[in-house]
């Protein structure tokens, strides 16, 4: 992003991380919308959105509890999800149309 642009031509050979780094440094553009970009532009699969609040009102409401849970918490009931978190989520989302 030497010129202000963020050069997208080769951004699906980079890690998870590095692209989301990479857009980091655009106004405006934070850590949810690069993981956003990770699972429904490029498919990667195992992407945990952890400050989603779909995500978060999902775990809430599967696991009962009692309020949404913190970005540490939803890490750990996750583990057993990599690598298919976004599966994962996709499933998540998808339950909070169904209550």
């Amino acid at each position: 992003m030497r010129d202000g642009r963020l050069n997208l031509d080769h951004i699906s050979e980079q890690d998870d991380e590095e692209i989301i780094s990479t857009m980091d440094e655009v106004k405006g553009v934070g850590r949810w919308t690069a993981q956003m970009f990770l699972i429904f532009s490029l498919g990667r699969p195992d992407v945990l959105p952890v400050d989603d609040f779909g995500v978060k009102t999902a775990i809430r409401n599967v696991y009962s509890l009692k309020r949404l849970p913190e970005p540490d918490k939803i890490e750990r009931i996750a583990q057993s999800w990599h690598p298919y978190s976004t599966v994962a989520c996709l499933y998540l989302w998808r339950s909070r149309e169904l209550a």
